[in-house]
């Protein structure tokens, strides 16, 4: 039997199964379920303007970028995540049905409600993604940008993008105009 969403704990697998029925998404963490709020349209303007211009970079080649209705599987954290927007140039995922595990970007363009969990315990979360080399954060209110970016030595390293200038995504070799993220907003 699946578990309800009034259940404590659910395995990754019931969660699977009793996500798919869902009208609404919801992200899973170590057996705990999260219900995920809709976003307001500057948040959905901006992550689609980025995911336009990722998809225009990589026609023709072997990344692919996704949006926020494909789960993104950690499996160190035993996690279960919607990214507004990531971008995977592994042949695994390439073949995948339900779920990325590998991908090599992820942005996430903040709102209120999730900016300090973003910027917190989602990034830790995500940094158990070996394939993972940048991490992206969009604050639309503010028109700020921080890229994370894992160096050789498998650090962490923030890369701020002062407001006009371009914004380059080392893991799949694109540059953004910060006009064109912003456009509409």
């Amino acid at each position: 039997m699946v578990p309800t969403a009034e259940e404590l704990a659910f395995s990754r697998e019931e969660y699977l199964a009793w996500e798919s029925l869902q009208p609404d998404k919801h992200e899973y963490v170590a057996g705990e379920v999260f219900a995920m709020v809709g976003v307001r349209q500057v948040h959905s303007i901006v992550a689609l303007n980025i995911a336009t211009e990722l998809k225009l970079h990589l026609k023709g080649k072997p990344c692919r970028p996704h949006m926020s209705d494909m789960k993104l599987m950690v499996d160190a954290v035993d996690g279960c995540f919607y990214p507004d927007i990531m971008v995977s140039c592994d042949q695994r995922d390439a073949v995948a049905d339900l779920y990325l595990e590998h991908p090599a970007l992820i942005v996430e363009v903040l709102s209120e409600s999730t900016a300090s969990y973003d910027m917190g315990l989602k990034f830790e979360f995500y940094r158990h993604i070996p394939e993972l080399s940048e991490y992206v954060l969009v604050d639309p209110e503010r028109r700020k940008i921080w890229l994370y970016r894992k160096n050789q030595a498998a650090e962490w390293v923030l890369h701020d993008f002062p407001e006009g200038t371009e914004v380059y995504f080392a893991s799949v070799g694109c540059r953004l105009l910060q006009s064109d993220i912003f456009e509409g907003v």
